[in-house]
C-alpha cells in the first residue's frame, strides 16, 4: 500500500493557499456531466453536496434517515471553534493549529491541521450568512466561550443547540440546490459496497430500507461522510444508528484504515443507569466553563452534596491541572475522573460518577446568566435523571463519543483507492490522539465547504474517467455478494438476539479496549471477539423478510461489521506501545501517572490493509514530522 499524503512543502502559512493555485480544474460547462455519490448528509456531507451543487456538479446523497435533518450531527451541543480571537485574549490560526496538534498528543499531520485552523475563520461568516443564530455579546458581536484544552475563548455556540443549527445551515443550502435539481436525495438508503471499476471507485451498493431492494449507482467519484464508529462499545454518546459499515466495507475493497484505536471517551457523560439501556447522553463540554469537578475526600461518602463542607471536597482537576483547571482536554479529565471511581471517591449509587457543580458560578453570576448560557442542557439533565442541577451537582462519567481513527486520507482528502474520499468523521486527519472540543463541527464543515470542493475537481479534471453502467460486472459482482450476505445472516436461524452479541461486544471493548488498555487485556479482547464473532455466525436470530422493512436486518449487518472491525481496533491499540491521547496503555506512563509518548518508534499513523477473510490485515506507516511545533510531551499543569 502506497502512503503519499501528498502535503505540500514551504511555509505552512501559505501551503493551503498556494497548493490550491496549481490543484485542475474543471469548468463550469463540464462539472454538469460528472456526477459524484455523497454517502451521508450530516454536516460534512450535506455542507459538501451544497458546495458541489452550487458549482454546478451533478450529486445523488444517500442517507438512512427519512430526513437529513435526522443526522447525529444535530445532537453537538457545545459549539465550533474559530480563530478569530474577538475577545482579543491572543488567540490566531497559529494559536489554533498548535492548540489542536497538542491537544492529539503530536499523533496528526501539521499539514492538514494548519489547513484546518486556517479555514476555520471562513466557517463563522458563512454560517452567519446562512442565518445560523449564534449567541451574541449585548452589543451585537458574537460571543465566545472556552472548551477543553485550551485558554482562549474561541467557540461559537448557540446556546446548547449548535449542531443542530449549523446543520439546519447545510440543509438549508442542500435543499437550495435540490430544487435546482443539482443535488438528488436518495433517503432511507444504506450503502453496503463500493464499487471499483479498473482500479477507482466508480459506484456504490445501497439496500432500499423501505422495500428491501439492493440499488446500484453509478458515478466519477464517491465521497463517504458517514461518521464515527463509537458504538463498537455498545452504549455510547452516538446515535443509535451510528455504524462502522460503510468505511469498514470501504477498507474491505482496499481503502486504508488510520489508527482506529484511537476512540474519545468523553468526560461529561450521564452515567449508566441500567443494563439494557441503549445509548448515552452527552453533557456538553461547555458545562465546564462555569461547572466545578469534584468527589468527596472520604471514600464512598454516604452524605449529600450540600452536606459536604468545601473542606472535605476534592476538586481533583484543578488540583493536578492548575494552568488548565476544569478545562483539561477530554481524554485528561476522563482518566482523571476514572482514577477518582476506581479508588473509591465515586458518587451515586454505583461508585460510577464525579460531581460537575455549578453552586459557585450560580453565586457568582447569578441564575438567570447560568440558566442563559445552559438552560436546555440543565432541562435534559433533569428530564433524565430527575435532578435538579441548579439545587444539586449533577452527576457525570466518562463515556465513548468521538473515534478519531477512520480511513486514511492524503491532503486531498482522498483515500488510498483512486476516487474515494472521506469526510468529517470518517476520516483520520485531523485531531491525532484527542479530539479536542468544538472541533469536530470545525472539521466537518471545513471539508465540505471549503476544502473538497477543490481537490475533488483536481481528481476529476485530471483522472481518465471512462464511461460506466450498472450492467458492468463489477456491479453484477458486488450486488451478488452484498445478498449473499444478507441470505447468510438469515440463514443462521439461532436462538440470541442481536443485541445480545452487541452488548457483549461492548463490555469487552469498554472493558479491555476502553480508557486504559494493556497488553493482557488487549490480547483477551482480541480472542474474546474472535469467539464471539463466530458464536454470532453460529447462534444469531435475524427475524423478520430481507425482502422488506426489517431494522433488525439492519441492525444485523451493523453488528456483524463491528465484530470484525472490533479486532482491527484491539490490534491497533496491542502493536502500539505507548500512551498517547485517548490511547492510554498502563506500561506506558510517567511516575505522575501521565502519558508516556514514543516518539522514536509510534510518531507515525497506523494506516491497516485488508488481507482477506480471517487473515490479520497488515500494517503500515506514515511517518509524522514536526516542523513547525516542539515535539513535546504534553503539560497541563
Amino acid at each position: 500500500m502506497k502512503l503519499d499524503s501528498k502535503a505540500p512543502s514551504g511555509p505552512i502559512e501559505t501551503a493551503w493557499s498556494h497548493y490550491k493555485d496549481h490543484l485542475k480544474l474543471v469548468n463550469p460547462a463540464n462539472r454538469r456531466k460528472h456526477t459524484i455519490l455523497m454517502v451521508g448528509t450530516g454536516l460534512g456531507g450535506a455542507s459538501a453536496a451544497a458546495s458541489l451543487g452550487e458549482l454546478g456538479y451533478h450529486v445523488k446523497t444517500f442517507f438512512y434517515h427519512e430526513s437529513p435533518r435526522r443526522a447525529h450531527s444535530i445532537a453537538a451541543q457545545g459549539g465550533i471553534n474559530a480563530a478569530k480571537n474577538y475577545q482579543n485574549d491572543g488567540d490566531s490560526i497559529y494559536r489554533l493549529f498548535y492548540d489542536t496538534i497538542k491537544g492529539g498528543d503530536y499523533r496528526a499531520r501539521e499539514a492538514n491541521v494548519y489547513r484546518l485552523a486556517e479555514v476555520s475563520v471562513n466557517i463563522i461568516d458563512q454560517c452567519v450568512s446562512q442565518g445560523v443564530p449564534f449567541a451574541r455579546e449585548y452589543g451585537g458581536q458574537l460571543s465566545n466561550r472556552s472548551f477543553g484544552g485550551t485558554q482562549v475563548s474561541r467557540t461559537f455556540y448557540a446556546r446548547g443547540q449548535t449542531g443542530q443549527q449549523l446543520l439546519l445551515g447545510a440543509y438549508g443550502s442542500m435543499m437550495r440546490q435540490v430544487k435546482t435539481k443539482n443535488v438528488e436525495l436518495y433517503e432511507r438508503r444504506e450503502m453496503h459496497d463500493v464499487v471499483i471499476i479498473d482500479g477507482k471507485a466508480r459506484g456504490i451498493i445501497v439496500r432500499n430500507l423501505i422495500t428491501g431492494e439492493l440499488e446500484s449507482h453509478f458515478g466519477d467519484a464517491v465521497v463517504l461522510a458517514t461518521g464515527g464508529y463509537s458504538n463498537v462499545y455498545d452504549l455510547s454518546t452516538s446515535a443509535r444508528q451510528s455504524n462502522v459499515t460503510a468505511i469498514w466495507r470501504a477498507y474491505k475493497k482496499g481503502a486504508g484504515l488510520a489508527n482506529p484505536n484511537f476512540a474519545q471517551i468523553h468526560p461529561t457523560c450521564i452515567p449508566v443507569s441500567g443494563d439494557y439501556q441503549s445509548k448515552l447522553t452527552l453533557m456538553s463540554e461547555s458545562l465546564r466553563n462555569d461547572g466545578r469537578v469534584w468527589v468527596p475526600k472520604k471514600q464512598k461518602d454516604p452524605r449529600a452534596p450540600k452536606d459536604i463542607p468545601e473542606g472535605e471536597r476534592d476538586y481533583f482537576l484543578e488540583r493536578r491541572y492548575p494552568a488548565f483547571g476544569n478545562l483539561v482536554p477530554r481524554d485528561v479529565a476522563s482518566r482523571a475522573a476514572k482514577v477518582a471511581c476506581d479508588e473509591g471517591f465515586g458518587v451515586g449509587a454505583t461508585g460510577q460518577s464525579v460531581y460537575l457543580d455549578f453552586a459557585d458560578a450560580i453565586k457568582r453570576l447569578g441564575h438567570a446568566s447560568i440558566e442563559s448560557k445552559y438552560g436546555n442542557l440543565f432541562e435534559i439533565y433533569q428530564q433524565i435523571t430527575n435532578e435538579n442541577p441548579y439545587e444539586v451537582p449533577m452527576r457525570i462519567y466518562p463515556a465513548p463519543h468521538y473515534t478519531m481513527g477512520g480511513l486514511w486520507v492524503d491532503y486531498n482528502l482522498m483515500t488510498t483507492v483512486p476516487g474515494l474520499f472521506a469526510i468529517g468523521e470518517a476520516n483520520f486527519s485531523d485531531h491525532g490522539a484527542n479530539r479536542l472540543g468544538a472541533s469536530a463541527l470545525m472539521q466537518g464543515l471545513a471539508d465540505g465547504y471549503f476544502i473538497l470542493p477543490y481537490t475533488i475537481a483536481d481528481y476529476i479534471g485530471g483522472t481518465p474517467l471512462q464511461k460506466v453502467s450498472k450492467d458492468d460486472p463489477a456491479f453484477k459482482e458486488a450486488a451478488k455478494n452484498v445478498q449473499n450476505k444478507i441470505d447468510k445472516l438469515f440463514a443462521v436461524k439461532g436462538g440470541k438476539t442481536i443485541a445480545d452479541f452487541h452488548r457483549r461486544l461492548g463490555r469487552t471493548m469498554w472493558d479491555n479496549v476502553g480508557m486504559a488498555r494493556n497488553k493482557t487485556g488487549l490480547e483477551k479482547a482480541i480472542a474474546e471477539i474472535k469467539n464471539l464473532r463466530n458464536e454470532f455466525w453460529q447462534n444469531v436470530n435475524v427475524l423478520g423478510d430481507k425482502n422488506n422493512l426489517n431494522p433488525e436486518l439492519e441492525n444485523a449487518g451493523r453488528v456483524a461489521d463491528f465484530l470484525e472491525f472490533g479486532e482491527v481496533m484491539a490490534l491497533d491499540a496491542l502493536k502500539r506501545e505507548e500512551s498517547c491521547g485517548c490511547h492510554f496503555r498502563e506500561e506506558f506512563q510517567t511516575p505522575e501517572n501521565e502519558p508516556m509518548r514514543n516518539d522514536e518508534k509510534f510518531a507515525h499513523v497506523a494506516v491497516w490493509e485488508y488481507q482477506g477473510e480471517n487473515q490479520q490485515p497488515a500494517r503500515h506507516t506514515e511517518p509524522l514530522s514536526f516542523e513547525n511545533v516542539k515535539l513535546t510531551q504534553r503539560n497541563y499543569k
